[in-house]
Formats: structure tokens, sequence, C-alpha cells
């Protein structure tokens, strides 16, 4: 029991700092996503959404189903568990965030592609958390030795 312990504390000590901050912005954004209204990116979400799934998937499911997503990415980060795969669906996330540029130009940009709105410059910041998790992606390969 005690080196099961000891296990679980190293792991979590272990854990790089943009992981930790990476995840700490999913699990709080998506958290706000479970209470309608409180989410400024709902609508957007929602509206995204229902362009990629050519509106087969209804709000509310989509925006419960964005959440839970967003929440299990974050808490995965930030305990250190299924590192690898965690950020390789991060990314995916993450990269289906730019989506809405294409979907919705005139709300993203001012003057397309260099003048975004308050909008596309919230979706454009998702480049630093895309680079930090391919930063994290290279780390774990230089961590973890060829089998």
């Amino acid at each position: 029991m005690r080196e099961r312990i000891k296990n679980i504390v190293e792991k979590l000590m272990g854990n790089h700092i943009l992981a930790l901050s990476i995840g700490f912005v999913y699990l709080w954004f998506g958290t706000l996503k479970f209470f309608p209204g409180m989410s400024p990116a709902e609508e957007l979400a929602k509206n995204t959404i229902q362009g990629l799934t050519f509106g087969w998937l209804p709000d509310e499911t989509s925006i419960v189903l964005l959440a839970t997503l967003e929440v299990m990415i974050g808490l995965l980060l930030m305990l250190n568990i299924f590192r690898k795969q965690v950020i390789f669906v991060a990314m995916g996330h993450i990269a289906l965030t730019f989506t809405p540029m294409l979907f919705f130009p005139m709300e993203s940009f001012k003057e397309a592609p260099l003048v975004p709105t308050l909008l596309g410059q919230y979706i454009g910041k998702n480049v630093i958390i895309l680079c930090a998790l391919i930063t994290l992606v290279r780390k774990h390969k230089r961590i973890i030795p060829p089998v």
C-alpha cells in the first residue's frame, strides 16, 4: 500500500508545469460549460458543433459532451494520467477550436485575416496552447525510453 501511494505521489510530482497549467485551463473552462450561461464561449461552441455535426447533435447534448471532454482532459493532464493519449485528444480538440474562423469569418475578423475581433483573438490564442501541447509530446518522447 505504501509503495502504491509513493508511486502516485511520484507520478504527480513528476508532472510538467505546462501540463498543470493547460489542465487547469481545460478544467476551469470545461466546468463553466456545465452551467448554462456561465461560459462566454457557450454559444460559439454550440454553433460550431452544429456546423461540424450538420445539426445532428442537439445543443444541450453537445455542450454537456464538450464540457465533459474538457474537464476530463484537464483532470487527466493535471493528474499525469494517460499523458500521451490525453495530449493527442487535446490537440484534436484545439485544432477544432479554429473552425469558427472558417464557419463564422464575419464574427472572427474585422478585416480578414490579420485584424481579428475579440472572438477571433479568443480563438487565436489557442495557438499557444497547441504549441505547449506539442512541447509536452516532445518532452514525453524524451522521458520514455524506447522499448
